[in-house]
């Protein structure tokens, strides 16, 4: 039988109990949000056109990224049709998803309008210099303009990202499309667009850029969290 004496030791200890596991120290891992948050800022070769949502660019990397051990959410930010100048008009509306990591794949279809290198420049800029200040990691995947501009176009638009990946001190991808452009088997029967199997060597090719910066920025939270 309890007794009240019985009951007032059971109560004391229950109460202690609580105490000491108050008191632990909070595991950082298991306690906080440990996902990474990517968003791809991008035009229709991003976007998926043509694709299932499934098959789109950001769908493929965030399952590669899933599989490797990264908990990763992945926000499809391509337009088709968009160019350097609407992706510069939309970024703070993109940035309301709070990204941890943005993957700037802009230019596409200036070069195939032929826009002015400069303007192109200025707008890619203008977007770097957003996520520099907001202190956001920045992947800047390059582009090529198709050869029909001549030599001098194409050199100049090469320049672009080679320019601002020195100024912005940002990683770069070179060129988005490298292994699938002019690939017949790898594309949409327009030759522009890649098909799932273009999107899936996209991917591969670009995923060890993208773990690298998920590296730093992890090694960046933990000096933050230890300060």
């Amino acid at each position: 039988m309890l007794t009240i004496k019985r009951l007032t030791t059971l109560a004391f200890y229950r109460l202690l109990s609580i105490s000491v596991v108050l008191l632990l120290p909070i595991d950082s891992k298991a306690n906080q949000n440990t996902q990474i948050k990517i968003l791809v800022l991008g035009d229709s070769l991003t976007a998926g056109y043509g694709l299932d949502k499934n098959g789109s660019f950001p769908a493929v990397l965030e399952k590669y990224l899933r599989a490797s051990g990264w908990d990763t959410t992945i926000a499809n930010g391509g337009v088709s049709g968009d160019t350097s100048a609407g992706g510069k008009n939309r970024l703070k509306w993109a940035l309301t998803k709070k990204p941890d990591v943005v993957i700037v794949e802009l230019g596409a279809n200036d070069g195939l309008r032929g826009l002015n290198p400069n303007n192109t420049k200025e707008n890619l800029a203008a977007i770097l210099r957003e996520l520099r200040q907001r202190k956001i990691s920045v992947l800047l995947a390059g582009m090529l303009a198709p050869p029909n501009f001549g030599k001098t176009y194409g050199q100049e638009f090469k320049k672009i990202y080679l320019d601002l990946a020195r100024e912005f001190n940002v990683p770069l991808y070179k060129f988005f499309l490298d292994g699938v452009a002019g690939k017949p088997a790898l594309n949409q029967s327009d030759g522009i667009h890649p098909n799932k199997k273009g999107v899936v060597v996209i991917v591969e090719r670009i995923l060890p850029r993208v773990v690298s910066i998920l590296k730093t920025l992890k090694k960046d939270q933990l000096r933050d969290q230890n300060k």
